[in-house]
Protein backbone atom coordinates (compact mmCIF):
# COMPACT_ATOMS: atom_id res chain seq x y z
CA UNK A 1 0.00 0.00 0.00
CA UNK A 2 1.45 3.36 -1.08
CA UNK A 3 -0.98 5.54 0.84
CA UNK A 4 -1.65 6.10 4.51
CA UNK A 5 -5.03 4.79 5.71
CA UNK A 6 -7.70 7.40 6.36
CA UNK A 7 -8.12 8.97 9.78
CA UNK A 8 -11.55 7.35 10.05
CA UNK A 9 -10.05 3.94 9.34
CA UNK A 10 -7.30 4.40 11.94
CA UNK A 11 -9.76 5.69 14.55
CA UNK A 12 -12.19 2.80 14.04
CA UNK A 13 -9.67 -0.07 13.82
CA UNK A 14 -6.77 0.86 16.11
CA UNK A 15 -7.03 -0.52 19.65
CA UNK A 16 -5.30 0.38 22.90
CA UNK A 17 -4.22 -3.25 23.28
CA UNK A 18 -2.37 -2.99 19.97
CA UNK A 19 -0.65 0.22 21.05
CA UNK A 20 0.43 -1.40 24.33
CA UNK A 21 1.91 -4.26 22.29
CA UNK A 22 3.92 -1.88 20.10
CA UNK A 23 5.39 -0.21 23.19
CA UNK A 24 6.20 -3.60 24.77
CA UNK A 25 7.84 -4.83 21.55
CA UNK A 26 10.00 -1.72 21.48
CA UNK A 27 10.95 -2.21 25.14
CA UNK A 28 11.42 -6.02 25.09
CA UNK A 29 12.52 -6.80 21.51
CA UNK A 30 10.58 -10.05 21.12
CA UNK A 31 6.97 -11.17 20.74
CA UNK A 32 7.32 -13.68 23.57
CA UNK A 33 8.61 -11.12 26.09
CA UNK A 34 6.19 -8.43 24.92
CA UNK A 35 3.20 -10.79 25.22
CA UNK A 36 4.30 -11.81 28.69
CA UNK A 37 4.71 -8.16 29.74
CA UNK A 38 1.16 -7.18 28.76
CA UNK A 39 -0.33 -10.50 29.92
CA UNK A 40 -1.56 -11.94 26.62
CA UNK A 41 -0.66 -15.15 24.79
CA UNK A 42 2.07 -15.14 22.15
CA UNK A 43 -0.53 -16.10 19.53
CA UNK A 44 -2.62 -13.13 20.68
CA UNK A 45 0.39 -10.84 20.34
CA UNK A 46 1.12 -12.18 16.86
CA UNK A 47 -2.50 -11.56 15.84
CA UNK A 48 -2.51 -8.02 17.30
CA UNK A 49 0.71 -7.11 15.48
CA UNK A 50 -0.66 -8.54 12.23
CA UNK A 51 -3.82 -6.43 12.65
CA UNK A 52 -1.83 -3.21 13.06
CA UNK A 53 0.47 -3.98 10.13
CA UNK A 54 -2.55 -4.84 7.96
CA UNK A 55 -4.17 -1.53 8.92
CA UNK A 56 -1.02 0.46 8.07
CA UNK A 57 -0.31 -1.65 4.99
CA UNK A 58 3.34 -2.44 5.72
CA UNK A 59 5.60 -4.17 8.25
CA UNK A 60 6.54 -2.15 11.34
CA UNK A 61 9.44 -4.30 12.60
CA UNK A 62 12.46 -6.05 11.14
CA UNK A 63 13.97 -9.27 12.49
CA UNK A 64 17.60 -8.72 13.49
CA UNK A 65 20.04 -10.84 15.55
CA UNK A 66 19.16 -8.84 18.66
CA UNK A 67 15.42 -9.30 18.11
CA UNK A 68 12.58 -7.32 16.58
CA UNK A 69 13.63 -3.76 15.69
CA UNK A 70 11.17 -1.08 14.56
CA UNK A 71 11.61 0.41 11.09
CA UNK A 72 10.89 4.08 10.34
CA UNK A 73 7.12 3.61 10.21
CA UNK A 74 7.28 1.44 13.31
CA UNK A 75 9.18 4.12 15.23
CA UNK A 76 6.54 6.64 14.20
CA UNK A 77 3.75 4.36 15.43
CA UNK A 78 5.57 3.64 18.72
CA UNK A 79 6.16 7.34 19.40
CA UNK A 80 2.45 8.10 19.13
CA UNK A 81 1.52 4.91 20.97
CA UNK A 82 3.54 6.17 23.92
CA UNK A 83 1.83 9.58 23.77
CA UNK A 84 -1.65 8.02 23.65
CA UNK A 85 -0.82 5.58 26.45
CA UNK A 86 0.54 8.45 28.56
CA UNK A 87 -2.68 10.40 28.01
CA UNK A 88 -4.76 7.40 29.11
CA UNK A 89 -2.59 7.08 32.24
CA UNK A 90 -3.18 10.76 33.00
CA UNK A 91 -6.91 10.26 32.43
CA UNK A 92 -6.90 7.41 34.95
CA UNK A 93 -4.91 9.44 37.49
CA UNK A 94 -7.21 12.44 37.14
CA UNK A 95 -10.35 10.33 37.50
CA UNK A 96 -8.95 8.78 40.70
CA UNK A 97 -7.97 12.21 42.02
CA UNK A 98 -11.42 13.63 41.38
CA UNK A 99 -13.12 10.67 43.10
CA UNK A 100 -10.76 11.06 46.07
CA UNK A 101 -11.43 14.80 46.26
CA UNK A 102 -7.85 15.66 45.37
CA UNK A 103 -8.58 18.14 42.60
CA UNK A 104 -7.32 16.34 39.51
CA UNK A 105 -4.45 17.32 37.23
CA UNK A 106 -3.32 20.54 35.55
CA UNK A 107 -0.81 20.92 32.71
CA UNK A 108 0.64 24.43 32.23
CA UNK A 109 3.13 25.79 29.72
CA UNK A 110 5.21 28.90 30.35
CA UNK A 111 7.79 31.10 28.65
CA UNK A 112 10.97 31.96 30.54
CA UNK A 113 9.99 35.51 31.45
CA UNK A 114 6.70 34.43 33.03
CA UNK A 115 8.23 31.68 35.17
CA UNK A 116 8.59 33.81 38.36
CA UNK A 117 4.94 34.90 38.10
CA UNK A 118 3.75 31.35 37.51
CA UNK A 119 5.74 29.85 40.39
CA UNK A 120 4.25 32.39 42.81
CA UNK A 121 0.74 31.60 41.53
CA UNK A 122 1.34 27.85 41.77
CA UNK A 123 2.56 28.23 45.35
CA UNK A 124 -0.69 30.04 46.23
CA UNK A 125 -2.77 27.45 44.34
CA UNK A 126 -1.14 24.48 46.08
CA UNK A 127 -1.98 25.98 49.46
CA UNK A 128 -5.64 25.69 48.45
CA UNK A 129 -5.32 22.33 46.66
CA UNK A 130 -2.21 20.57 47.99
CA UNK A 131 -3.06 17.26 46.30
CA UNK A 132 -3.42 18.77 42.83
CA UNK A 133 -1.09 17.13 40.30
CA UNK A 134 0.67 19.78 38.18
CA UNK A 135 2.79 19.36 35.05
CA UNK A 136 4.96 22.38 34.19
CA UNK A 137 6.42 22.80 30.68
CA UNK A 138 8.86 25.64 29.87
CA UNK A 139 9.38 26.47 26.20
CA UNK A 140 8.96 29.16 23.55
CA UNK A 141 5.56 30.70 22.75
CA UNK A 142 5.40 28.94 19.37
CA UNK A 143 6.02 25.51 20.90
CA UNK A 144 3.58 26.09 23.76
CA UNK A 145 0.80 27.17 21.40
CA UNK A 146 1.36 23.97 19.42
CA UNK A 147 1.04 21.88 22.59
CA UNK A 148 -2.10 23.83 23.50
CA UNK A 149 -3.56 23.11 20.04
CA UNK A 150 -2.89 19.39 20.56
CA UNK A 151 -4.66 19.40 23.92
CA UNK A 152 -1.44 18.58 25.79
CA UNK A 153 -1.64 21.78 27.84
CA UNK A 154 -4.61 23.16 29.73
CA UNK A 155 -3.12 26.66 29.82
CA UNK A 156 -0.09 28.43 28.38
CA UNK A 157 1.47 31.64 29.67
CA UNK A 158 3.00 33.14 26.56
CA UNK A 159 2.26 35.35 23.54
CA UNK A 160 -0.23 34.61 20.76
CA UNK A 161 1.44 36.73 18.07
CA UNK A 162 3.72 33.85 17.01
CA UNK A 163 0.73 31.55 16.40
CA UNK A 164 -0.87 31.00 13.00
CA UNK A 165 -4.46 31.55 14.23
CA UNK A 166 -4.87 34.18 16.92
CA UNK A 167 -8.66 33.64 16.91
CA UNK A 168 -8.07 30.06 18.09
CA UNK A 169 -7.23 31.29 21.59
CA UNK A 170 -8.73 33.12 24.53
CA UNK A 171 -6.16 35.41 26.16
CA UNK A 172 -6.14 37.24 29.48
CA UNK A 173 -3.34 39.83 29.47
CA UNK A 174 -1.07 39.57 32.49
CA UNK A 175 2.09 41.66 32.27
CA UNK A 176 4.70 43.32 30.12
CA UNK A 177 8.20 41.91 30.24
CA UNK A 178 11.01 44.37 31.06
CA UNK A 179 14.38 43.15 29.83
CA UNK A 180 17.88 43.32 31.24
CA UNK A 181 21.41 42.75 29.92
CA UNK A 182 23.34 40.28 32.07
CA UNK A 183 26.97 39.19 32.26
CA UNK A 184 29.31 37.10 34.33
CA UNK A 185 30.56 38.60 37.59
CA UNK A 186 34.03 38.50 35.96
CA UNK A 187 32.94 40.45 32.86
CA UNK A 188 35.04 43.61 32.21
CA UNK A 189 31.88 45.76 32.44
CA UNK A 190 30.51 44.11 35.59
CA UNK A 191 31.45 47.01 37.88
CA UNK A 192 30.29 49.85 35.64
CA UNK A 193 27.79 52.37 37.09
CA UNK A 194 26.29 53.51 33.79
CA UNK A 195 26.60 52.13 30.28
CA UNK A 196 25.44 52.98 26.79
CA UNK A 197 24.42 50.26 24.38
CA UNK A 198 27.33 51.25 22.11
CA UNK A 199 29.78 50.20 24.84
CA UNK A 200 28.53 46.62 24.53
CA UNK A 201 29.13 46.29 20.81
CA UNK A 202 32.62 44.79 21.15
CA UNK A 203 31.39 41.81 23.16
CA UNK A 204 29.76 38.56 22.07
CA UNK A 205 26.06 37.90 22.63
CA UNK A 206 24.19 34.77 23.64
CA UNK A 207 20.72 35.14 22.13
CA UNK A 208 17.32 33.54 21.73
CA UNK A 209 16.66 31.79 18.36
CA UNK A 210 15.70 33.83 15.31
CA UNK A 211 12.19 35.35 15.18
CA UNK A 212 11.69 35.03 18.95
CA UNK A 213 10.53 38.22 20.75
CA UNK A 214 13.60 38.61 22.98
CA UNK A 215 15.93 38.33 19.97
CA UNK A 216 13.82 40.87 18.09
CA UNK A 217 13.92 43.26 21.06
CA UNK A 218 17.72 43.19 21.18
CA UNK A 219 18.07 43.71 17.44
CA UNK A 220 15.54 46.55 17.51
CA UNK A 221 17.54 48.29 20.25
CA UNK A 222 20.82 47.84 18.36
CA UNK A 223 19.27 49.08 15.13
CA UNK A 224 17.72 52.17 16.75
CA UNK A 225 21.08 52.97 18.34
CA UNK A 226 22.70 52.86 14.90
CA UNK A 227 24.77 49.81 15.81
CA UNK A 228 25.55 46.86 13.59
CA UNK A 229 23.81 43.66 14.55
CA UNK A 230 26.64 41.30 15.55
CA UNK A 231 27.18 37.72 14.46
CA UNK A 232 25.81 35.44 17.17
CA UNK A 233 28.03 32.48 18.05
CA UNK A 234 25.50 30.98 20.47
CA UNK A 235 21.71 30.65 20.33
CA UNK A 236 19.46 28.92 22.88
CA UNK A 237 15.93 29.13 24.26
CA UNK A 238 17.02 27.53 27.54
CA UNK A 239 17.33 29.87 30.54
CA UNK A 240 19.43 27.26 32.37
CA UNK A 241 21.88 27.04 29.46
CA UNK A 242 21.94 30.85 29.24
CA UNK A 243 22.82 31.26 32.93
CA UNK A 244 25.54 28.59 32.84
CA UNK A 245 27.14 29.79 29.60
CA UNK A 246 27.20 33.46 30.60
CA UNK A 247 28.38 32.60 34.10
CA UNK A 248 31.32 30.60 32.74
CA UNK A 249 32.36 32.91 29.88
CA UNK A 250 33.39 36.47 30.92
CA UNK A 251 33.15 37.67 27.30
CA UNK A 252 29.44 36.86 26.84
CA UNK A 253 26.38 39.08 27.24
CA UNK A 254 22.73 38.04 27.16
CA UNK A 255 19.28 39.64 27.28
CA UNK A 256 16.86 38.00 29.71
CA UNK A 257 13.69 39.12 31.51
CA UNK A 258 14.44 41.65 34.25
CA UNK A 259 12.76 39.54 36.95
CA UNK A 260 14.93 36.53 36.05
CA UNK A 261 17.98 38.82 36.05
CA UNK A 262 17.07 40.03 39.55
CA UNK A 263 16.89 36.43 40.76
CA UNK A 264 20.31 35.67 39.24
CA UNK A 265 21.81 38.76 40.85
CA UNK A 266 20.24 37.97 44.23
CA UNK A 267 21.86 34.53 44.19
CA UNK A 268 25.20 35.80 42.81
CA UNK A 269 24.85 33.91 39.53
CA UNK A 270 25.08 36.85 37.12
CA UNK A 271 25.22 40.65 37.24
CA UNK A 272 22.76 43.02 35.61
CA UNK A 273 24.51 45.69 33.55
CA UNK A 274 23.29 49.31 33.93
CA UNK A 275 21.99 49.73 30.38
CA UNK A 276 18.34 50.42 29.57
CA UNK A 277 16.27 48.27 27.23
CA UNK A 278 12.59 48.81 26.52
CA UNK A 279 10.00 46.20 27.45
CA UNK A 280 8.87 43.83 24.77
CA UNK A 281 6.17 45.45 22.68
CA UNK A 282 3.62 42.70 23.37
CA UNK A 283 2.67 41.66 26.91
CA UNK A 284 2.29 37.98 27.69
CA UNK A 285 -0.96 36.49 28.91
CA UNK A 286 -2.58 33.29 30.07
CA UNK A 287 -3.83 31.46 26.98
CA UNK A 288 -6.45 28.76 26.58
CA UNK A 289 -8.13 27.23 23.55
CA UNK A 290 -11.02 29.39 22.36
CA UNK A 291 -14.29 28.33 23.95
CA UNK A 292 -12.68 25.57 26.04
CA UNK A 293 -14.35 24.60 29.31
CA UNK A 294 -11.71 25.21 31.96
CA UNK A 295 -11.38 22.93 34.96
CA UNK A 296 -11.84 24.37 38.46
CA UNK A 297 -8.06 24.05 38.99
CA UNK A 298 -7.33 26.02 35.81
CA UNK A 299 -9.75 28.75 36.88
CA UNK A 300 -8.12 28.95 40.32
CA UNK A 301 -4.70 29.28 38.70
CA UNK A 302 -5.89 32.10 36.44
CA UNK A 303 -7.27 33.92 39.48
CA UNK A 304 -3.95 33.49 41.30
CA UNK A 305 -2.05 34.84 38.28
CA UNK A 306 -4.29 37.92 38.08
CA UNK A 307 -3.98 38.61 41.82
CA UNK A 308 -0.17 38.45 41.86
CA UNK A 309 1.05 41.54 43.79
CA UNK A 310 4.06 42.01 41.49
CA UNK A 311 2.08 42.30 38.24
Amino acid sequence: MDTVPSLASIASRLRLKQLRLLIALDDRGSLHKAAEHISISQSGATKALHEVESLIGMPLFERQPKGLVANEMGRCMIRYARLIHSDVEHLHEEMLSILQGQGGRLSVGVIMGAMPLLTRALTALRLKQPELSIELVENTSATLLGLLDQGRLDLAICRTSVGQRSDAYDCIELSEEPLAVVASQDHPLAGARTLQLSQLSDYRWLVYPKDMPMRQALERELNEAGLQIPRYPLETSSIFATILLVQQDPTLLAVIPAEVAAFCEQHHLLVKLPVLLRALSEPFGVISRAGADLSPAATLLINALQQDPVT
